[in-house]
Order: structure tokens, then C-alpha cells, then sequence
């Protein structure tokens, strides 16, 4: 859910709030309540660049007249705004004009904070003189071109549109209902992002009376996120929840909201957020808004046409792994498709915008890990489109088509990165429907995709041949297929022969699925080998191809088992179980494979030695670590990666009967489990 409710918040160009060092003894308690005051703010978010000090301004915010910047808000007497009284404080805070009558641009929300009582405003105040370390660090000027450079236009501003007017409690609700319409209207700025803005970009309403309150919270479009509307939200409780933690059953944060979530809203208190989520759900709908459930949508059969489209084949090899052939997603991890009102909405800015630069989730307490998705900016704008509209038309979703034209136009305004250092050429699964055997070739990459579930009397744990070559087999340094075929037959130190590719299949069969050998002229094993065949493409087997295998981790490394178990208790039980037992769903279905025990790889699998396990590692998990392209994946260090292989394919697993055989012409590997 893309609520971007921050950056626009705070934001004067020339904004120097801050508070001149007293001599008096601190009034603790006054401090505590500016500092909780701050927060309900969001100033932080806002007056803090990123790698810059905190308080002390800077941040670049991007608008439709040009650019400005935050301001320094230290106590600094020079740069910052140590030399302010009280009374010149409340006059930027409520009016947007600074002492030496600058008027500051509207991007500063003071027609919002315009309503903030004067207890939270002299507590404020009290917090950001004493509780703020000064930094001493130069104001940026604003890059605004004519006319938006002539400041003085901003005091015909205010006349129009400014109610300096505190707010009035409604003698019609409760309290803790205008409560909670008085941290919305005032300190939370709501309104700065989701109200419509007019032609001279006022919010078109500044609460929810009145003939304009119809406006009020509808939903705006936010440097290139769309805030959605927030009137008539989800239940209470779900409300709650997403501002406390960054997600809910429907939906996580993305955007600017991620670091409203991480520096205000998981910091209010628990009256505070029920308090908002009971007004902006007392707000009735507007016309455009979409219906807000109250129940979250259960899984669904994955859609008919998953395997049979571009969108759905698109899908599965690019987004599957995180948001599941249901559209469920991934609880606490990564979230559902199904019913996500950025998905569904009319304006797919937000979903655009994600698929191009990426997303990250809020670091709050009770998320404090961030996971990541990687732009998908590599990707066509047709591939791009066909994917997003399956995605908006799946699961119960009624979103409209995504044209290539709405790709292109997003891509050209935000101009997203799309560099990669890797020769590898990632195979489109959705090409597949060209091939003119497309009906094997298709069954012979499901084979791949979903082994367990296609050939239960063949697989004996509950992997897949995906568990380690990722995306089907589409993924750089990811066990790729991509050329195999080629370099078959060969010869296999560990069989001390010249094998087939159908042997090397059955090889796998037998120790990494830990099961029983498909007959080499089966429809499926043909299947399979012409997927393989599909993806050597005009490889020669005298060809080196890029990102093939796993790499290759220094053997010299020696693990430690102790840092073994703490990284995997950080970094990879999360996804596989504290006991190495998987993710599953509530109803029994793997979400994520075993790594020790019956249903894990038997000691006889590549992956059951702990150097190849540790390339593996290094190069492709965790997922969601950070951005590269496609799965966000790796970003530990060669030595955590033979920690932590060390310490999974050490635990016990099944025995290989046949391991007797191996290697018998010698050359068997340091780090061979037998």
C-alpha cells in the first residue's frame, strides 16, 4: 500500500526551526512530550537527508515548480534556528513565514500544523531547543523556476488558502475520535499526500466538513507514488496494525510510507493509532475509492492460464518465488497480491513505479529485518506490461489492463537504473509459447518448476528441482540451464564416466530429491531434456557461458560452526525453520524447502558439500537482501558463507546407499560427506 504520507511534510525550502540554548533546567517531562510530539510529526523523515546528521536538513524533494530542500532544524544558532523565540516559532509552524518574513513554499505542511494546540506547539519547541543536538550545516536554496522563485506571491497564497484557524474539537464524537481527527488533520498532515491538490496545489480540503470535505483524504498522486485514498479504510484493527508495523493482512507500505512508518507512526501509542484508525474509518467513501475488505482473501487455485499466457508464464519466473502462484505472498515476509489495493487500484502509479525501481519494507520493531524487491526495470516495457495486467486481473482483482505505453511513460519520468555488470542473458519462460513444441517444452519446465507435485512417486523429500536452480533454472550463478545441454554427454569424476543428460537428471533425482530415477524415454524425461535443449539456445560445447553453475568459493576458508549457526539463525531460518524443517503454510504446502532432516537433500547431493553449498550461498541467498536483480538475493561474505553452509549440510539427512560407488577412479572432493 503506497501511502506516501511523509516527505511533502515538513519540507520548507528555508525552514529554520530551532530553539536557542537556555541556561535552565530542563523541563524533562515538556522535552518528552515535544520529542512524542515530534514523532506524531514526522519530522525526522523529513529534515534528515539521508547519510546526513539528524535534524540538520537537507533532503532533496522533487515538485511539479522544482526542487527544494529541507531545512536545518538543530538548535544551531548560525545554520539552524537556535535564535527563534517561541513566538517566531508558532508564526513558521502555523503561517509559513520565518522571522526575516520569507514565506516559506507549502511543500512545508503549516497549513496542516496551522492546527496544533499550543500545549503540543511550546512542547515542540522545548524538544527541538533542548533534545536536539545542534549541527552546524548551510542551508540548500531552492532551484524553483519563474514565477515559483518569487516568494512574495506566497503571501497571496496563504490569503487565499490558509486557516490559521486551531482545531475545533466536534461536539458530535467522542473524544478519542477527534483525537484522532486532530492528529490526522493536524500533526499526522495526512492531507499532504492524500488530499487532491488544486490548480495552485492547495489540498482541496483541509478536514472533512463542509461541501470540500468530500476531498479531504480521496487519494493524490505523490512524486510518481499514488497515496491512496484512506477514507472508510480497512477495520480498525487492520489500521492499527499497518501503521504499527509497516503491514496487514491486505497489504505492506511502500514508498515514502515505509519511513513514515519507521520514524513516526510504530512510535505512537496504542490510543493514539486506534484513535486514527477509528476517524479516517468514520470517513464515508468517496466515489472513486475502492471498496476496503474486512476479511482477507483466501487463498486462491492458481489461474488458469498461468502456464498458458505470457503474463502467467511472466509471472511465475519473476515474482512467484515471493508472491506465490496464489497471489498469497509470503506472511511477515512478502505481501499477498490478492486483494492488495495498489494491485486493484484505478491509478497503477505505485504499482508501476515498484516494478521499476523496487521496494523495500518499513524497518519497524516488529519487522525489524527489511526486505527488499529489485527493480524490474531490465525487463521490456511490454514484458512489464503483460505481467502487471495479469497481476491486476487475477485472484479476484478487477484492475484494468497495463499497456507498454504507461510502462514507457512512468520509465521515462523516473529514468530508473537498469545496469548490470553480468553477460548472463536471463531466458524469458513466457518465449516458451513460440517454441514450436511449446506444449513439451512448457510440461517440461512445470517438470522443473513443481517436481514434487508433478512426479510424487519419483521425488522422496519435498524439494523441487527450483529449490537450487533458481527460477526454473533462469537465474545467473543460480544453477542456470541455460547452455547445459550442450556439454552433454560428458564425462562425471563422481561417476567416474561418460554420463547422458538423462543421467545427470536421474542423478539428481536420486540424491538431491532423494528419490527414484525417471526411465530415460518417459514423456517426462523427454520433456525435461527439451526444456534443457530450449534453453542451449546455439551454445557450442566449446563455449563458456556466463553465469553458469554456482561459482566458486575459496576451499582454503575455514568455517566456523558457531557463526555458521548464528547466521543461519539470522539470516536464513526466517525462510527454512529454526530446525532446518522449511516454511509451510497453515494447510501443509512448502513454502520454502527443508535443509536437514527426511524431507532435505541425502549426503550423496552436490548440496550436502559444504563448498558448494557455500558458492551457492554467497551468490543467491538470502532473498530479499537487497537489490540485485531478480530476486534481491545474496550479500553474504565469502566467510559467513561457508559458516553457514558448514553448519546446514553437516546436519543429519538421509544416507545415499550408493555412495560406495562414487568417485572410483579417485579425485573425491575434501569436503565430501563420505
Amino acid at each position: 500500500m503506497a501511502l506516501s504520507l511523509s516527505r511533502l511534510a515538513l519540507l520548507g525550502a528555508t525552514l529554520c526551526l530551532s530553539l536557542p540554548l537556555h541556561a535552565n533546567t530542563p523541563d524533562t517531562p515538556l522535552i518528552e512530550h515535544g520529542k512524542y510530539v515530534a514523532q506524531l510529526g514526522d519530522c525526522i523523515a523529513c529534515h534528515t537527508a539521508k547519510q546526513g546528521k539528524v535534524m540538520a536538513g537537507g533532503l532533496e524533494l522533487s515538485t511539479p515548480m522544482g526542487t527544494i530542500f529541507s531545512s536545518n532544524i538543530t538548535p544551531d544558532r548560525e545554520t539552524g534556528i537556535g535564535g527563534y523565540t517561541f513566538e517566531q516559532f508558532d508564526r513558521v509552524m502555523r503561517e509559513g513565514v520565518t522571522p526575516t518574513g520569507m514565506n516559506l513554499y507549502p511543500a512545508m505542511p503549516y497549513p496542516s500544523y496551522a492546527k496544533m494546540s499550543e500545549t503540543d506547539m511550546r512542547a515542540l519547541y522545548a524538544y527541538l531547543m533542548q533534545g536536539v543536538e545542534p549541527v552546524q550545516q548551510a542551508n540548500l536554496e531552492a532551484d524553483m523556476g519563474f514565477p515559483f522563485n518569487q516568494r512574495w506571491g506566497l503571501a497571496l497564497w496563504n490569503f487565499a488558502f490558509l486557516d490559521k484557524q486551531p482545531f475545533q474539537a466536534d461536539p458530535a464524537r467522542d473524544e478519542p475520535l477527534n483525537r484522532g481527527a486532530y492528529l490526522v488533520q493536524g500533526l499526522g498532515h495526512c492531507g499532504s499526500c492524500h488530499t487532491p491538490r488544486g490548480i495552485a496545489f492547495q489540498e482541496k480540503a483541509m478536514s472533512d466538513a463542509g461541501r470540500s470535505g468530500q476531498h479531504y483524504l480521496a487519494g493524490e498522486t505523490v512524486e510518481h507514488w499514488r497515496a491512496l485514498s484512506l477514507r472508510n479504510l480497512w477495520t480498525v484493527q487492520d489500521t492499527v496494525q499497518l501503521l504499527k508495523t509497516g503491514q496487514n493482512r491486505f497489504a505492506t507500505v511502500s514508498g515514502n510510507m515505509a519511513d513514515v512508518i519507521h520514524h513516526s507512526t510504530q512510535h505512537f501509542s496504542d490510543d493514539d493509532l486506534t484513535a486514527i484508525a477509528r476517524y479516517l474509518k468514520s470517513l464515508p467513501p468517496g466515489k472513486d475509492d475502492l471498496p476496503m475488505p474486512a476479511v482477507a482473501v483466501a487463498p486462491a487455485a492458481p489461474p488458469a492460464d498461468l502456464f498458458t499466457s505470457r503474463g502467467g508464464l511472466g509471472y511465475m519466473q519473476f515474482c512467484s518465488d515471493c508472491h506465490r502462484s496464489d497471489g498469497a505472498g509470503v506472511k511477515g515476509l512478502f505481501p499477498p497480491l490478492a486483494g492488495n489495493p495498489s494491485i486493484a487500484s484505478s491509478n497503477p502509479t505505485s504499482l508501476l513505479h515498484i516494478t521499476l525501481t523496487g521496494w523495500e519494507t518499513a524497518q519497524t520493531a516488529t519487522h525489524p529485518r527489511v526486505y527488499t524487491m529489485p527493480g524490474f526495470a531490465r525487463l521490456k516495457d511490454q514484458e512489464i506490461a503483460e505481467i502487471l495486467t495479469f497481476v491486476r486481473t487475477r485472484w479476484g482483482n478487477e484492475g484494468t489492463p497495463i499497456s507498454a505505453a504507461q510502462v514507457k511513460k512512468l520509465r521515462d519520468q523516473l529514468n530508473p537504473a537498469t545496469t548490470d555488470s553480468s553477460a548472463f542473458e536471463t531466458p524469458r519462460l513466457a518465449d516458451l509459447l513460440t517454441a514450436p513444441n511449446a506444449d513439451q517444452v512448457v510440461r517440461g519446465m512445470r517438470l522443473h518448476l513443481q517436481t514434487k507435485a508433478l512426479l510424487p512417486d519419483n521425488v522422496g523429500n519435498s524439494l523441487n528441482c527450483t529449490s537450487c536452480h533458481l527460477n526454473a533454472g533462469t537465474v545467473a550463478d543460480g544453477s542456470p540451464f541455460v547452455g547445459v545441454s550442450a556439454f552433454f554427454p560428458s564425462y562425471a569424476p563422481r561417476a567416474g564416466k561418460v554420463v547422458t543428460l538423462e543421467e545427470r537428471i536421474n542423478g539428481c533425482f536420486r540424491r538431491s530429491m532423494n528419490g527414484k530415477p525417471l526411465p530415460p524415454q518417459s514423456a517426462d524425461m523427454q520433456a525435461m531434456v527439451a526444456y534443457f535443449d530450449w534453453m542451449k539456445n546455439n551454445t557450442r560445447p566449446e563455449d563458456k557461458v556466463a553465469g553458469r553453475g554456482v561459482g566458486k568459493v575459496d576451499p582454503a576458508i575455514k568455517p566456523d560452526l558457531a557463526n555458521g549457526e548464528q547466521v543461519y539463525a539470522k539470516q536464513c531460518a526466517v525462510c527454512h525453520g529454526d530446525n532446518g524443517q522449511g516454511l509451510a503454510r497453515a494447510d501443509g504446502e512448502l513454502i520454502y524447502p527443508p535443509l536437514w532432516g527426511d524431507q532435505s537433500f541425502n549426503i550423496g547431493a552436490g548440496m550436502a558439500r559444504t563448498y558448494t553449498a557455500a558458492a551457492f550461498v554467497k551468490r543467491n541467498m538470502p532473498i530479499g537482501f537487497h537489490e540485485k536483480f531478480p530476486l534481491g538475493q545474496g550479500g553474504l561474505s565469502d566467510q559467513e558463507a561457508v559458516d553457514v553452509a558448514a553448519y546446514f549440510s553437516g546436519q543429519p539427512r538421509p544416507d545415499f546407499p550408493d555412495k560406495v560407488k562414487d568417485w572410483p577412479n579417485g579425485g573425491r572432493p575434501v569436503d565430501a560427506r563420505y
